[in-house]
């Protein structure tokens, strides 16, 4: 049994495989120091699976945390735990809250959505086609980040105006360089971004998720179907959930296929279709590193004699998880589109996987396909070491993603 000092984890994520190599080897559970929080860091796809299916691991922090009231004072992500949604309910109000936001992610919604999808990734591309040959294109700026805020923003029925002011305080919520007074400040924006669009919406409702999910409060009241507080976290769900996490996939998608173009030429010669390429990368390098929390209701014993301790804090590491070796092999570090499995973790597992994964899927294998089709000579316009992280330990992304999409002399 092994009794060791948490390990630290870097809140700028400069190397994060580094760190998940280091996760691994501690065993299947290790605890770390996450900005000041002990808490057991998952890294064996096993066991994660395992936890997210069992009734006494909970993600409300509120009513199964201990260290929950004098934590959020002092944490940078008490947003993480203290938001009020289905990430962070349990039991009965997570069924509940699930059963509410269920219809918007139905078969039909997407199939209604994928004219939609389609005409804004087409709208997207005339962008970039109309740039100089030979410019140096930022695609995390130009294509990842605009099509899924246009699209959240279509279902929460936002101006581009509002979704403008939204999107530097939600990508805020996602840092881990914050002070815990820096994010207790952008919460606060944040909701009062919120209250604004909800008292706007009360006002003048449309044919959107925002109105909606108001309609259902002001007629069921506290005591109904969505409280309050639910409301508002719920929106903060939505536009976190919804636009960052697909961001991630579609910048290091695009540049795990210009940095290794014989993936890219697996697709063209049909060994394998865009949906194995977002797979693969959903899996390599997912969107979320690592996702706080989930609080054990009991005693947990872990293979090696160690113990989670009932109201401990456990910290899911999908992208150590999604390398496995016993999962994925030794090659598991190599991106291969036509891997036969490509199983990962990306979307959670259990009673919160995502919802929105249809969605993602679809936004993800429009763009792609579509890009790639426009650009057949697209390169990236920096070597790809020298690509820069996203400066987090929960988000997965590059701060830009530099290309150039034709030669000079197109």
């Amino acid at each position: 049994m092994r009794d060791e000092q948490p390990f630290v984890l870097d809140p700028a994520s400069a190397d994060h495989h580094a760190e998940d190599r280091a996760l691994r080897a501690r065993g299947a559970a290790t605890r770390v120091d996450i900005l000041g929080v002990t808490a057991w860091s998952v890294s064996d796809p096993a066991l994660l699976k395992h936890l997210a299916t069992r009734p006494y691991v909970s993600k409300d922090a509120r009513a199964h945390w201990p260290a929950f009231a004098e934590t959020v004072a002092t944490w940078p992500l008490a947003l993480w735990v203290a938001v009020d949604n289905m990430f962070t309910a349990y039991g009965g109000d997570h069924r509940r809250l699930r059963r509410l936001i269920a219809p918007a992610f139905s078969p039909r919604r997407i199939a209604d959505l994928t004219p939609v999808v389609e005409g804004l990734v087409t709208d997207l591309l005339d962008e970039l086609d109309a740039l100089p040959a030979g410019d140096v294109v930022d695609l995390r700026e130009r294509l990842a980040y605009p099509l899924p805020i246009a699209v959240i923003g279509r279902m929460l029925g936002l101006s581009s105006a509002r979704l403008a002011g939204l999107r530097t305080v939600v990508d805020r919520v996602f840092a881990t360089t914050l002070s815990a007074a820096e994010a207790a400040e952008n919460t606060a924006t944040l909701y009062r971004l919120l209250d604004a669009l909800i008292a706007e919406k009360r006002v003048s409702p449309g044919d959107d998720m925002t109105s909606f999910l108001i309609a259902t409060r002001d007629e069921e009241g506290d005591g109904g179907t969505l409280t309050a507080a639910e409301l508002r976290g719920t929106l903060v769900l939505m536009l976190s959930a919804g636009y960052e996490t697909t961001v991630n996939v579609i910048d290091q998608a695009v540049a795990s296929l210009l940095t290794d173009p014989a993936q890219l030429a697996h697709v063209r010669a049909g060994r394998c279709d865009w949906g194995d390429v977002v797979e693969e990368t959903l899996r390599h390098e997912p969107s979320i590193k690592h996702l706080p929390m989930r609080f054990a209701l009991q005693d947990i014993p872990l293979p090696d004699g160690r113990t989670i301790r009932a109201g401990e804090a456990i910290l899911s590491s999908y992208s150590a998880a999604n390398r496995h070796p016993d999962w994925h092999g030794e090659d598991a570090d190599l991106f291969d589109a036509t891997r036969a499995s490509k199983e990962h973790l990306a979307f959670g597992h259990g009673v919160h996987f995502c919802l929105g994964a249809p969605l993602a899927r679809l936004e993800l294998v429009t763009v792609l396909r579509e890009f790639f089709a426009r650009f057949p000579e697209a390169r990236l316009a920096a070597p790809a070491d020298s690509l820069r992280p996203l400066p987090t330990l929960i988000s997965n992304g590059h701060v830009e993603l530099p290309v150039v999409l034709r030669p000079a002399d197109a």
